[in-house]
């Protein structure tokens, strides 16, 4: 497993990291048991993985819960996790941050967090506020690095002014790649690191969804819960079909390299200029492992330059 520095002063991390977003159940589909979550966070582990990411939002606190029990026997595993803005969250007002940490920390059963981030923003509070709040909690040494959620360049420079912003968690895939000419390049520039995630645009870009595959009622790829921008984005009608288009493109590519489609697309993420990872997630450890073995490609610019020639015509480039 390859690792990268996070930013100018954080870890050295694997560049796969493992995502728990569907730990606790969060509308993905049919909710995975505990004990199978662990199995796949351990088979990470054991395939190199030097880090997990989660939020207080995921599963309510479950996921934080979950993550906590796979780290028991771990304390050399990095745990990255998010601050909401309310109601989701415990919300990003200066007590509140502290409140959010707090609450973390005891799910989680440590006694700091490696990297804490706010998880987008709230328009009601200065961002200012909650990056005051965020730097006083690693001058503490409650936690080690802060980070930012889904924000843009203006906001990384208004929080830039009050203490460095260690980290980037934006969405970003093949399908996906908004950022990669300006927002990712500038990250690297500010000593930012960038873990994205998305990287296979929710199934679209593991080679197993087609025309013909359906999703349960509970499964927001469905377009029947309230997750509608991502559903737009990927699903819809019309969009869902450019993808797959796309995806079908990408596919000798892979074969060529004798990779699955999902290693390839992980593996497209960090070598993008100025990305430092990508977050997958599985309930299954052998896709854990699979995504975990993307971290030992290396990419030559010939297939860099035909997948740039195929991504540049996906409905989300723009």
């Amino acid at each position: 497993m390859q690792k990268h520095k996070l930013g100018t002063n954080g870890p050295d991390i694997s560049v796969i990291g493992y995502g728990s977003w569907e730990a606790g159940g969060t509308g993905w589909g049919p909710n995975p048991s505990d004990e199978q979550v662990i199995e796949a966070i351990h088979a990470g582990f054991q395939a190199g993985i030097t880090w997990v990411d989660t939020a207080e939002i995921y599963g309510r606190g479950k996921s934080e819960e979950i993550v906590g029990r796979a780290l028991e026997d771990h304390p050399d595993v990095l745990v990255f996790t998010k601050v909401a803005p309310g109601p989701a969250g415990t919300g990003v007002r200066r007590d509140e941050i502290r409140k959010a940490a707090e609450g973390s920390l005891e799910r989680l059963k440590r006694d700091h967090i490696d990297l804490f981030q706010i998880h987008w923003r709230d328009g009601n509070v200065p961002l200012e506020e909650s990056w005051e709040a965020m730097a006083a909690l690693k001058e503490e040494g409650l936690v080690g690095y802060i980070g930012l959620s889904n924000h843009f360049r203006p906001e990384i420079e208004r929080a830039e002014k009050v203490a460095h912003v260690d980290s980037l968690q934006p969405h970003f895939s093949m399908l996906h790649p908004k950022g990669r000419d300006d927002l990712l390049p500038f990250c690297k520039e500010n000593g930012t690191g960038v873990i994205a995630y998305g990287p296979l645009a929710y199934g679209l870009l593991t080679g197993a969804v087609d025309e013909n595959t359906e999703f349960s009622d509970d499964d927001w790829r469905s377009g029947k819960n309230k997750m509608q921008g991502y559903y737009d984005q990927f699903y819809a009608p019309g969009v869902f079909e450019k993808n797959l288009a796309i995806v079908e493109e990408l596919k000798p590519i892979s074969d060529r390299l004798s990779l699955p489609l999902s290693q390839l697309a992980l593996a497209w993420i960090f070598h993008q200029t100025g990305a430092t990872g990508a977050i997958a997630g599985s309930r299954r450890p052998h896709h854990v492992e699979e995504n975990a073995a993307a971290g030992t490609i290396v990419l030559e610019q010939k297939d860099l330059d035909e997948i740039d020639s195929i991504i540049s015509k996906g409905p989300n480039t723009k």
